[in-house]
């Protein structure tokens, strides 16, 4: 395990053994480890649960919660990154057909 996600692992459970939850938590692992992202977090958080060690129910629902949250509000900016990039793209690709149309001196048929 690289050694920031074991700081990330560690402070995860820190955080949620003493209470933390949610954003409190989030921000609790950010100030500890400056290197620490939702992808890290999520990972060491889903590494937490499967920890046969810890067997707190409340505080693996902590761990959980929060690695759900931060896991789907990723895909969901991947998606909206995707959905834009390409409508983009089919409109240059557009444009571009018709710049080269022009250039050749022949008309598009409609």
């Amino acid at each position: 395990m690289g050694d920031a996600k074991k700081k990330i692992y560690e402070y995860l459970i820190e955080g949620a053994t003493s209470g933390l939850t949610d954003d409190a938590l989030y921000s609790f692992i950010i100030k500890k480890v400056p290197k620490a992202n939702s992808k890290r977090i999520v990972r060491a958080g889903f590494l937490a649960l499967s920890d046969p060690s810890l067997t707190d129910r409340t505080i693996l629902n902590v761990i959980y919660a929060l690695a759900i949250k931060h896991r789907l509000a990723g895909d969901a900016f991947e998606e909206e990154a995707d959905s834009g990039d390409s409508s983009t793209e089919m409109a240059e690709t557009s444009a571009s057909k018709t710049e080269g149309a022009t250039a050749t001196g022949k008309k598009r048929k409609k």
